[in-house]
């Protein structure tokens, strides 16, 4: 358990570290994603981004598994 937090600690440190460069890929702004824009109010919600993000970490914890 240990070892698994502090993998993730440093996953979230590395792309903290390499945000500047990891924000240029367009994640987050993909087709189907839903933004809905008026006056004075903002809704965002990444939907086909969640995906992408989630079908690449079950890609990674399963080659880890291994």
């Amino acid at each position: 358990m240990q070892r698994t937090l502090i993998l993730i600690g440093l996953l979230i440190l590395a792309a903290g570290l390499l945000w500047p460069w990891i924000s240029r890929l367009g994640l987050g702004r993909l087709p189907g994603d839903i933004i809905i824009q008026r006056e004075g109010f903002t809704f965002y919600f990444p939907i086909t981004t969640m995906i992408l993000v989630s079908v690449v970490l079950t890609i990674v914890f399963w080659l880890f598994r291994k």
